[in-house]
């Protein structure tokens, strides 16, 4: 595993280079003092924590030490940490569901103590797939947080499981490298499945999988794996965080299914939800030892107003141990290559962000508002998973704009590689509810794809899991609605809300693709235009699993449209491998034009025209290149093989540049670019 260093090596704090950070974004000079208070603190936990007995390489493997751990003497020493509590006793089926057999020890610091001997034939007393439960305070029954089985028991609670087979499953496939242009695949394996229930990890495994590697994505973004009792919560109330979901299958099935996608040269990312936990007190975390605090805060700041959930106290040692412990299982034990961090702007920020409109003025990042303790848990979680696999990468679902957090920690940043580019889908969506499309401003769109920090990797998404949910709309049902029952059969007549839907869904993808941010996300069944919402089973829709599936079928059927939209996005994908427009330098846009509804620009070497325009084609339009040559072009919406007319189809003509400079370029070439076209031009 590239990065990886011994259980010898202490890992040593990185030296700051703060005067980089300034000299990128003068700005932030007046916040010098504050920038190196934050790293201050980072740097005096870190050590910290490294002086103490095995420093962080044992602190980061808290699931050697806590839950239950095997002898090779067939017994079991088990911990528990729980402050609050005043006896803990373990009862299940290894000792016929005696409440009172099996005292835990107190240990100082909060830490409890249980030791199993081993049956009298030597064998241990805890067998794989027995049911356990924790007893706390004589009446409250727990589940371990250290979990890393559970399951529903009799329709009931979720409760804890032993899951130690005789053959655990052995890797195959060393994790693959990392990728330079990053295409993600978000994916829920739940609703992966046609039918009206829940997938499986096997499913996910041989029927999706190949899907997402022929559509040309690099990456997948595993959701709602961590153990959530709630089904419709999207896996983001959390109870078991150690625990993969058993409801699509068992550990051993999510780790064919992470290594199948390591032999297909898939990087697997795992949306991590350290932010807040489910309040859930049978079966997740919530008053484990008792109290109202243990791993959370007490009173107003432990619980989050809207989510009703509690918030992590990152103050804790205790409390750190388990969440950088949970990163490394989830690296080791299952060999994910890197984390969707959920929820950030809520752990970086008191208010957690309510209300907040965030301007982008610079005091809004650097005042009272400010969590330190969190944002100082997100520097250590984004640095110690960076060592442990330098190949890793970290993705901060971040919509307040704080300066420097993609940036390395020994800058002063909080060490993420990306974040999410959550105004782009914002963007699109208001467009599409609120303004016809002749109205929309080509100005306004540029700006929304363009505005990020220098230096600072964006994801940008026309939509993801939030535009899919029920409540709102995909971008194919905002564009063509009712029409998609009725017209998406290559075999029915014409209908202009279906042109119309084709080119604009086109066009929306390729410039989000290309403009917008150093990596690429989208959502599973979006790139075929899946055609409904995202609703999982609840009681408000009569436990219905309708709209918690996705209709591959349509995108199958080749006397239906949608495999226009999958075609396209294939090759979009396709091209962005072969010219790399999304690890290269941001695009430099040389037309804006509001009355021609024309955008163009270069990256990587590419020229990407669109004309926005509803009716209006040019002939002959002029647009500049820097680079002299002879430009054809690779790819245009209009093709008929993505629905669209013809007027323009790849490897059609050749486009001189004819030694005119235009609109600040060296150079340029003209064109024909029909209305509601995106158009890609290369040189050989």
């Amino acid at each position: 595993m590239g990065g990886k260093y011994s259980a010898m090596d202490p890992m040593e704090v990185p030296v700051p280079d703060i005067e980089k950070l300034l000299q990128r974004d003068s700005y932030l000079k007046p916040y010098e003092r504050e920038i190196r208070r934050r790293y201050g603190c980072f740097k005096d936990l870190w050590n910290q924590i490294e002086s103490w007995e095995g420093g962080l390489e044992d602190f980061t493997k808290g699931y050697n030490y806590f839950g239950p751990q095997y002898n090779n003497d067939g017994s079991v020493t088990w911990r528990e940490w729980a402050p609050g509590a005043h006896s803990i006793h373990l009862q299940g089926e290894f000792n016929g569901w005696n409440p009172k057999s099996h005292p835990f020890k107190r240990l100082e610091y909060g830490k409890w103590e249980l030791h199993i001997t081993a049956n009298p034939d030597g064998s241990c007393p805890l067998k794989h797939d027995t049911r356990v439960q924790l007893i706390v305070n004589d009446n409250l029954y727990r589940v371990s947080p250290w979990a890393s089985y559970v399951k529903p028991f009799e329709g009931f609670t979720y409760q804890q499981f032993i899951y130690k087979p005789d053959r655990p499953y052995q890797f195959k496939n060393p994790k693959v490298p990392r990728p330079k242009s990053l295409r993600i695949y978000e994916s829920h394996v739940g609703i992966a499945t046609p039918e009206g229930r829940v997938g499986t990890y096997n499913e996910f495994r041989d029927n999706v999988l190949p899907r997402i590697k022929n559509q040309g994505y690099n990456a997948i973004q595993l959701m709602a794996i961590m153990e959530h009792a709630y089904y419709a919560s999207f896996g983001y109330q959390v109870t078991s965080f150690f625990a993969a979901s058993s409801r699509y299958g068992t550990p051993c099935e999510l780790k064919q299914l992470i290594d199948r996608a390591h032999e297909l040269g898939l990087y697997v990312l795992l949306d991590v939800v350290h932010s807040h936990a489910s309040k859930n007190t049978l079966d997740g975390l919530n008053e484990f030892d008792g109290t109202n605090s243990c791993y959370f805060h007490d009173g107003p700041r432990g619980t989050h107003s809207l989510w009703d959930s509690r918030l992590f106290n990152y103050s804790e040692t205790e409390v750190l141990r388990f969440l950088l412990s949970n990163l490394r299982w989830y690296q080791e034990e299952y060999q994910f290559d890197g984390f969707r961090f959920d929820g950030v702007t809520s752990m970086l920020y008191h208010s957690r962000g309510i209300g907040e409109g965030f301007s982008g003025q610079y005091d809004e990042y650097y005042g009272l508002n400010v969590d330190t303790e969190a944002l100082v848990y997100l520097m250590l979680a984004n640095e110690i998973t960076h060592k442990i696999d330098s190949r890793a990468i970290t993705i901060a679902e971040d919509v307040s704009g704080m300066p420097a957090i993609c940036r390395p920690v020994d800058e002063g940043g909080s060490g993420f590689d990306y974040r999410l580019g959550m105004a782009i889908p914002d963007m699109w969506i208001k467009l599409l509810k609120e303004e016809r499309d002749e109205n929309w401003q080509m100005g306004h769109i540029v700006h929304t794809l363009t505005n990020r920090r220098w230096m600072e990797g964006t994801v940008a998404y026309a939509e993801s899991h939030d535009q899919a949910l029920v409540g709102d709309k995909t971008i194919a049902f905002w564009l063509m609605d009712a029409a998609m029952y009725t017209h998406m059969s290559t075999l029915s007549e014409s209908s202009a809300i279906v042109e119309r839907g084709l080119a604009l869904h086109c066009m929306i993808r390729l410039i989000t693709h290309a403009l917008g941010g150093e990596a690429y996300l989208n959502f599973i069944g979006n790139e075929f235009g899946h055609p409904e919402w995202l609703d999982f089973p609840r009681a408000g829709n009569n436990s219905s699993y309708h709209y918690a599936r996705r209709q591959w079928h349509l995108v199958d059927d080749q006397l239906l449209k949608y495999k226009y939209l999958n075609e396209f996005d294939k090759d979009m994908n396709n091209l962005e491998e072969r010219y790399g427009w999304l690890s290269s330098d941001p695009a430099y846009v040389s037309c804006k034009h509001e009355g021609d509804k024309v955008i163009a620009f270069e990256r990587a070497g590419v020229l990407f025209m669109f004309n926005f325009h509803p009716d209006q084609s040019f002939t002959d339009y002029r647009v500049g290149v820097n680079e002299p040559g002879n430009y054809r072009v690779v790819l245009c919406s209009d093709s008929t093989k993505y629905g669209g007319f013809g007027r323009v189809e790849p490897n059609g003509g050749n486009h001189m540049t004819q030694g005119i400079p235009w609109n600040n370029r060296n150079d340029s070439i003209q064109v024909y670019i029909p209305c509601r076209t995106a158009i890609i031009y290369a040189r050989p």
